[in-house]
């Protein structure tokens, strides 16, 4: 497998082009192989699934060159294949590379993400607060497309550079703003890299409360900051942990569980229409972009994933087929973190966990805040709330 440039044979070392030469099957993309107008092996084109593909080169006994875009490692067909065949692979430089020398910028501190092919959910979460990114993108994630992501959420701080057919005829580099990015034309074969103008900071775990949109007059429908991070930490969420919020009214138990789990995913679910909106408008104030659906759990919980976590922060009255469903769906060694507020409800969650043969344990939270009064400071107590971890053991 050789990696090759928008330059055709130009990017190739002597060597491979007499590898290719001599080969009896050339197998690339119909871009690849029309740089060999003159080849005289077979050429197969490398079109829709791969399973064919492999099922047809793991049958050949004949000599055969693989072409691919840049390094056949990054992001590439070479990975996928590689597992499946005995491969020798010669990678060039990636789009990447060639991108940031373009912008003659260094890139061994970027992060490299990309939405090729894949959906731009939960792209905010993973860049936030990062001083530089290269994106790989298709045409429908297109610069335009991330442009309009970015501002969406407020990460306005972020200027853009676009490299488009790189070492190719029509090459094109530009730096851009977000909002020129946005209405500008591209090919579709470019990279996007985003640098932070002005350095923004993530967010810490546990936010204020009055940094996230509540339904007023009503009191009581976020979990407290204090509260919040003790059921965080409980959860012992991964940065690719996939984790269900149940119940999740303004979000803030999910928007923190997206910046813990930046490289996984997370799901929440509220019954409250007003709520649900919250939570929606809350994602873009916090740079949270999760799945956030509109039930009452445990309908709609068949869409999410297995998870390696779940908060529980209602139940809306039918408890026990609710954990049943949440333990059933948990992953070995998850965690189901539940708040609590009155004993008949704790003693009755309690039974139902040990029924289905989890490893409990109860915290049981009385804060209060200081407040000031005159010129003096006294304490004002926060409702006490039990803080119910059940663990699901390994599967046998």
């Amino acid at each position: 497998m050789i990696g090759i440039g928008d330059n055709g044979p130009a990017s190739l070392l002597p060597q491979y082009i007499a590898w290719i030469e001599s080969s009896e099957v050339l197998v690339g993309g119909e871009r690849h192989l029309d740089f060999f107008p003159d080849y005289t092996g077979e050429k197969i084109i490398i079109k829709g699934g791969l399973s064919q593909l492999v099922e047809k080169l793991q049958e050949e006994k004949r000599n055969i060159v693989i072409l691919v875009s840049g390094d056949p490692l990054f992001y590439g067909l070479g990975g996928v294949l590689a597992k499946k065949l005995p491969l020798e692979i010669y990678p060039y430089a990636s789009s990447v590379q060639l991108a940031f020398t373009r912008m003659q910028e260094s890139w061994q501190d970027a992060y490299l993400t990309s939405v090729h092919g894949r959906s731009m959910k939960g792209l905010a979460q993973k860049i936030d607060g990062r001083k530089k990114i290269a994106i790989l993108n298709d045409e429908e994630n297109s610069p335009n497309a991330i442009a309009r992501y970015l501002n969406a959420f407020g990460m306005t701080e972020y200027d853009a550079f676009v490299a488009e057919n790189l070492e190719g005829p029509t090459e094109r580099c530009r730096h851009l703003t977000l909002d020129e990015m946005e209405k500008a034309e591209f090919s579709p074969l470019n990279v996007v890299i985003l640098k932070q103008r002005e350095a923004v900071e993530r967010a810490s775990i546990g936010i204020d409360d009055d940094k996230f949109i509540q339904r007023k007059p009503d009191k009581g429908l976020i979990t407290k900051k204090e509260i919040r991070v003790l059921c965080l930490q409980a959860l012992h969420l991964k940065e690719t942990s996939i984790a269900w919020d149940i119940g999740t009214c303004t979000g803030s138990v999910a928007i923190e569980m997206s910046k813990i789990a930046r490289e996984g995913q997370v799901f929440a679910i509220e019954k409250n229409e007003a709520d649900l909106e919250n939570c929606l408008q809350n994602q873009h104030i916090h740079r949270t972009d999760f799945t956030a659906v509109l039930g009452k759990a445990p309908e709609g919980l068949e869409e999410f994933p297995d998870p390696d976590a779940i908060f529980i922060g209602g139940n809306g009255g039918n408890m026990e087929q609710l954990l049943q469903l949440c333990v059933n769906r948990l992953k070995p060694n998850g965690r189901i973190v539940m708040n609590i507020a009155t004993i008949e409800n704790l003693a009755e969650a309690m039974g139902h966990f040990k029924k289905f043969n989890c490893d409990v344990s109860v915290l049981q939270a009385q804060i209060s805040k200081s407040k000031p009064i005159l010129n003096l400071t006294r304490f004002e107590p926060l409702n006490p709330i039990f803080i119910i971890t059940a663990q699901k053991g390994l599967e046998l």
